[in-house]
């Protein structure tokens, strides 16, 4: 079985401060991910969504189709995506990953540049969920 991962970033429509709209878009993307079997981390972030999202190439591509259309964000861009081996959010249909003080600095600053490391947003977003997690 082929495995991408990818990142994106989208401007939310609502505020991310809210923890109503955020509960919601988790477990949308929880119950449609475990049927389609993505696996992924969510981070919002001054009114911005940053995801991770791994699974099969063409269900990949359906969920950056359905995004598209999604009124909660908007100007979806996509950061980076690429084949991996296996997965890094294998436990999660789609976690949130807790935006820390320390974190919240770091994708400042990160997010600010016009080409972010996406191993770091990956790893960054990992260690907030794992971090969650134990």
């Amino acid at each position: 079985m082929r495995l991408e991962r990818l990142i994106y970033e989208s401007t939310a429509t609502g505020s991310t401060g809210s923890l109503g709209n955020l509960a919601v878009i988790l477990a949308e993307s929880q119950h449609n991910n475990s049927r389609t079997g993505l696996t992924g981390a969510l981070a919002a972030h001054r009114d911005r969504y940053i995801q991770v999202v791994e699974g099969q190439p063409e269900v990949l591509d359906g969920l950056l189709r359905r995004l598209e259309d999604d009124p909660r964000h908007k100007d979806i861009r996509l950061m980076h995506r690429e084949p991996v081996e296996e997965r890094l959010f294998a436990g999660w249909a789609m976690a949130s990953a807790r935006v820390t003080p320390e974190l919240e600095t770091s994708l400042d600053a990160l997010m600010s540049e016009r080409a972010p490391s996406p191993s770091w947003i990956v790893m960054a977003l990992h260690e907030a969920v794992v971090g969650r997690a134990a």
